[in-house]
């Protein structure tokens, strides 16, 4: 049995008008005149004790390896490179890790240099994730990024020089005011870089941030859905042309060793802890998450109350819809034999208006054209209700 680690680092310099993840900045903490450091440190013992209760999960069974380690965030890269090493190291002592195991850290391009980058390496991080969304300093502006595109280039030549083995960015497209070419520009710009993947994901305004309330207030126009699936169909085919397959809807990879293997995990129903305010863990088909204020997770833990907020244990019903939610998200797609006589018909149907691969299905398995991944949500919803 194998065991992944998500590591969830609440901390960010300024919040982004976008963001509705569970991040702080220090002074929306009240921790504004404490130093980087010594956030970093009181953080991360926390994180290591909590790793340290998921062991106990495990008293009386077999103690899983772990294969995939992911710290998330936030901002990971503000941590201090000892920490990481700690918290790592915690893991591999209390569990062990796998002879190849994925360490995953996302990293904000303002936050790389030399000394730190350096660190995350020799703690054991081997694949770096750069939340770069765009090249076009438009586009940033109305993200509220405030990077510039040579400290990207700048991060991943350190990341190359270090010896990290998987680069991976993140781009966000659909951005109020985002031409077609201003999309252009960051493929461009993002295929010029030394990575081996790309996530690409259609901006979603969430409810409370600061770009839901310009968009209410008419300040910008909301994402058209038509202008969405046109660039959704230009990311594929460019990165299609590079070198880059999709295997998850948001994904593309240009090998099959540089697939995130940590989210294939989650996409795939396997098992996970998520360690820090928040989180959300994975267990043999029941399901669980933390508190999610950071002063409270730790002040939790150091007077031994509970950080679990809720908890549920998953019916066979509900594994039945996840497997079809996230497994059609896939390249594989779902096994035909897994669904039942109503949602095949169902699949007949898309596949007369080429939304599924006839190919596919005639060989077992339910897998999308690119038509069919444009509406995959509606696709999902006549299957599962």
């Amino acid at each position: 049995m194998t065991l992944s680690f998500y590591i969830h680092i609440p901390y960010c310099i300024k919040r982004c008008g976008y963001c509705d993840f569970n991040t702080y900045t220090p002074a929306e903490l009240g921790q504004g005149e404490i130093a980087r450091s010594e956030i970093s440190s009181r953080y991360m013992r926390s994180v290591q004790r909590e790793i340290s209760l998921a062991a106990k999960e495990f008293a009386s069974k077999q103690m899983p390896q772990v294969a995939t380690i992911f710290f998330g965030g936030g901002t990971p890269s503000l941590m201090d490179p000892v920490d990481i090493a700690k918290t790592i190291a915690e893991i591999d002592e209390t569990f062990s890790l796998t002879q190849d195991c994925e360490i995953t850290l996302e990293a904000n391009p303002d936050t790389l240099d030399e000394r730190n980058i350096a660190g995350f390496v020799a703690a054991g991080v081997n694949r770096i994730s750069l939340g770069v969304q765009s090249a076009n300093q438009k586009v940033l502006a109305t993200l509220d990024r405030t990077h510039k595109n040579s400290n990207v280039a700048r991060a991943l030549e350190l990341a190359v020089e270090n010896g990290v083995r998987g680069r991976s960015i993140d781009l966000i497209y659909g951005t109020p005011g985002e031409s077609l070419a201003d999309l252009e520009e960051s493929l461009d710009f993002a295929l010029s870089l030394p990575i081996d993947h790309i996530s690409a994901y259609a901006l979603i305004v969430e409810s409370g941030t600061r770009l839901a309330r310009e968009v209410a207030s008419g300040k910008i126009a909301s994402p058209d859905d038509d202008e969405m699936a046109d660039k959704y169909r230009i990311i594929d085919q460019r990165l299609e042309i590079a070198g880059f397959q999709w295997y998850e809807l948001s994904n593309w990879a240009n090998s099959l060793d540089a697939r995130s293997r940590h989210n294939q995990i989650y996409w795939n129903g396997g098992n996970w802890w998520g360690v820090g305010p928040g989180a959300h863990s994975h267990l043999d088909g029941r399901r669980w998450w933390n508190i999610k204020n950071p002063i409270t997770y730790m002040n939790s833990l150091d007077n031994g109350s509970t950080i679990i907020a809720g908890e549920e244990i998953l019916s066979e019903t509900a594994k039945s819809d996840e497997r079809i939610m996230l497994g059609i998200r896939l390249r594989e797609g779902i096994a035909r034999n897994e669904l039942s006589e109503i949602q095949e018909e169902v699949v007949v149907r898309y596949i007369a208006s080429e939304a599924v691969d006839q190919s596919a299905w005639e060989n077992g398995h339910l897998r999308l054209t690119l038509n069919g991944r444009l509406i995959a949500d509606r696709i999902v919803r006549d299957l599962v209700l």
